[in-house]
């Protein structure tokens, strides 16, 4: 909170000067901005209370039926993502991703490294629909997309997630797409399948298999944890109607191009008409109102 406080005392200064004559009008406007998003940033702060909410992310992002069509639509959305996360400070790590044959991906998942980063992007988890003309469609004829979105939180080494060897199978494969000398020559990839849930998830981006199964494990606790929590809250929420409409499955999220421009989350009913800005990272409107409306209640 101190640059809370740091940003009114200097408004309260411009202020003093202003109705002593001195011209500060740009000064004391440029100052109240800043004092203003640091307030809604405190606020946001004061939502983000949740276990988890102030550790790393992983993203992982599947697109749905459609085949290039879908997997472009999935790509535009990991572009997005990494948009937000650079206007954020968050860094990113890709841990895998499979490219689609035409265009596209066919899934990517990457770590989002920052404060509160899984407390922010904790609001993208569902399925997000595309309208627009199709560019793969020779006639121009106007299609629909979904991909869905994943959000898990990175979980310290000191909880214990039980993971019992006879319940896994590890795959190791040759890693494809760019990735340096000796990556795409050598089974260094690793993908890890956990049989109890049906939980799959791969690493390929390091440059050694023991390094990739170090990093696939860990996913795949952070995973795990996440589904007991869900599990939890799924029980505690039971009787509360609101919640089938963040449920994992649900499209949360709506973007047309065609035949109008607007971006309208489903859950809060926040509009936004510059979709290239949306698609540009600018998701701080949707993810706010998101925060705001279902922040934990009190007990």
């Amino acid at each position: 909170m101190d640059g809370l406080d740091r940003t009114a005392d200097d408004v309260g200064a411009l202020v003093e000067l202003a109705e002593e004559g001195e011209k500060v009008g740009d000064e004391l406007k440029s100052t109240l901005e800043q004092l203003e998003t640091r307030i809604q940033e405190a606020e946001i702060r004061t939502i983000l209370s949740g276990d988890n909410d102030a550790e790393n992310a992983f993203v992982t992002i599947h697109p749905g039926a459609g085949g290039t069509e879908s997997q472009d639509w999935a790509q535009m959305l990991l572009r997005m993502y990494l948009r937000y996360a650079e206007k954020k400070g968050f860094a990113v790590k890709v841990l895998d991703e499979q490219p689609g044959e035409e265009a596209g991906i066919k899934s990517v998942t990457f770590l989002a490294e920052g404060e509160y980063a899984f407390g922010f992007l904790k609001a993208e988890s569902g399925v997000h629909r595309l309208v627009r003309i199709s560019p793969f469609d020779a006639n121009a004829r106007r299609h629909t997309s979904f991909a869905s979105v994943y959000v898990y939180p990175e979980i310290s080494d000191d909880i214990e997630v039980e993971i019992a060897d006879k319940d896994l199978r590890v795959d190791t494969f040759c890693a494809s797409g760019p990735g340096g000398q000796g990556v795409n020559t050598t089974y260094s990839a690793v993908r890890i399948t956990h049989f109890p849930t049906g939980i799959v998830v791969q690493c390929q981006n390091e440059r050694s298999q023991i390094r990739n199964k170090e990093v696939a494990m860990k996913v795949l606790r952070a995973r795990l944890y996440e589904l007991e929590m869900e599990k939890k809250q799924a029980e505690i929420a039971a009787t509360e109607s609101a919640k089938k409409d963040i449920a994992w499955g649900s499209q949360i999220r709506s973007y047309v191009m065609q035949p109008y421009r607007l971006v309208k989350d489903h859950r809060t009913k926040v509009e936004v008409g510059n979709v290239d800005a949306v698609m540009d990272g600018g998701l701080d409107e949707f993810i706010k109102a998101y925060l705001v409306q279902f922040r934990p209640t009190a007990k």
